[in-house]
């Protein structure tokens, strides 16, 4: 079909030449036999006025190592210890709501940063106020305020299948404004690295740097998806690119709208994978599923009957494979979910019912370790960042002006040393806050990479 198309174009190109030899030039016609030819323009000139760019600037705090050294601060003074550098990104972004001027993007373009600037196709640049981030989806809310807005309808991404066709609208590169077409490659991938709950659409339509929060669409130029990551070797496409479902982004970008940040329900367990090994000692016909190894008091999974050796099968009918899964399913329901779980307890099936309920971590009052750190609340780390294997103390609140504050803490740091000493959780943090009187120097982990945070 498609040869008997392109002879017919090419058949139709002679006899326009053979008519007007004069011409200084010719152009394909608009229908081949009463055909029109196939073309995205008409629905790609709904859709792009609605993708923007977002650039960035960033206040990075950069230390002199030299000047963790008391006798090379004394000598020198404590001037040109910590000194600042502006960090410029690209991304894109996506206008949702027109009436508000809601624009989808992700964490990882806007998390931190201290000035947006949004730029529409028409070339008008808007302040974009940063209304919520919620990094374990890698999804972002930024407000603009201006008039002649253009929205796109979100569609039900459940409804995709594997080998719909679909568009990728960016500005990879910071080029400017570009589309490329591909085709739903799978759905439903996780287990990828970065994010905490993973639930993917793979498209092998170009995805570039540059492209993070632009617009995935279908053939009725409705939003699917938004373009957060690619699997690249080199840096560059390869045909593998990942973009976050509208469903689930919808349901984020209404809690970040509302509260700000997204409130998740909890099991209130703590699962690992099942080896082989670990089949044989349980007695398991595979190695399907989440073995228990640790049930919080109080929790939900408590309430459930669950207990430590039990294997986690299937959530609200759902078989599980590993205990990523469970995490996935466990994070990206709403708060107060009722939950039927899969268990297998001694060879023997049984179902449960439970309902997620708010995790509750053991927070700190920074003033009780040193004076030093008055105005500061540390927390215990979530179960979503324990189970990915990350350990330390995460920055809950930095009271603004505090000593802390002015040496660069921040609320979304996690301390993971002290000095030159590791810290895993509360218990060590408390242990080694006091142990050198002189000298306060935080090891933090945060947006802008591992850093040290000196408080005096």
């Amino acid at each position: 079909m498609f040869a008997r198309l392109v002879r017919r174009l090419a058949a139709a190109a002679l006899v326009l030449v053979a008519a007007a030899p004069l011409a200084s030039h010719a152009s394909l016609p608009p229908v081949v036999d009463g055909q029109p030819l196939p073309s995205l323009a008409p629905m790609l000139e709904k859709v792009t006025p609605a993708v923007v760019n977002i650039s960035t600037k960033t206040r990075v705090q950069v230390r002199n190592p030299f000047f963790d050294d008391p006798v090379f601060r004394e000598f020198f003074g404590r001037q040109g210890g910590s000194r600042s550098r502006i960090e410029q990104s690209l991304g894109s972004g996506v206008i949702v709501d027109a009436a508000k001027g809601y624009v989808l993007t992700n964490h990882h373009v806007v998390g931190g940063a201290d000035d947006i600037t949004v730029t529409l196709q028409d070339g008008r640049d808007f302040k974009g106020k940063l209304v919520g981030t919620d990094p374990d989806t890698d999804l972002a809310v930024v407000q603009i305020q201006g008039t002649g807005l253009q929205a796109l309808p979100m569609a039900d991404s459940s409804r995709l299948r594997v080998g719909d066709f679909v568009v990728a609208v960016g500005d990879p590169f910071g080029l400017g404004q570009t589309v490329t077409s591909g085709i739903v490659s799978a759905l439903s991938r996780s287990g990828l690295g970065g994010t905490g709950y993973q639930n993917f659409i793979q498209t092998d339509a170009s995805i570039n740097p540059g492209n993070s929060g632009g617009a995935l669409v279908n053939l009725r130029g409705e939003l699917v998806g938004i373009n957060t990551m690619i699997f690249s070797p080199s840096g560059g496409n390869v045909g593998i690119g990942f973009a976050i479902p509208t469903n689930l982004a919808s349901e984020v970008m209404q809690q970040l709208v509302t509260n700000g940040k997204v409130n998740r329900g909890n099991l209130g367990v703590e699962t690992q994978d099942i080896t082989p090994r670990i089949a044989k000692v349980l007695n398991l016909k595979d190695t399907n599923g989440a073995v228990v190894t640790r049930v919080t008091t109080g929790s939900a999974a408590e309430s459930a009957d669950l207990q430590m050796g039990d294997v986690i099968t299937a959530i609200n009918g759902k078989p599980l494979r590993n205990a990523q899964e469970l995490r996935n399913a466990e994070g990206l329901l709403p708060l107060g979910s009722t939950v039927k779980l899969g268990v297998l307890r001694n060879g023997t099936a049984r179902e449960v019912t439970t309902k997620l309920t708010p995790e509750k971590l053991a927070t700190l009052d920074g003033a009780k370790l040193d004076p030093r750190l008055a105005g500061v609340t540390f927390s215990e780390l979530p179960q979503n960042l324990r189970g990915q294997g990350i350990s330390g103390v995460g920055v809950s609140a930095v009271r603004n002006g505090s000593r802390a504050a002015q040496a660069g803490l921040q609320g979304t740091d996690i301390v993971i040393g002290v000095g030159n000493l590791r810290v895993p959780d509360l218990r060590t943090l408390q242990r080694l806050a006091g142990v050198n009187p002189r000298q306060l120097v935080l090891v933090v982990s945060g947006d802008d990479g591992v850093r040290y945070v000196d408080v005096r």
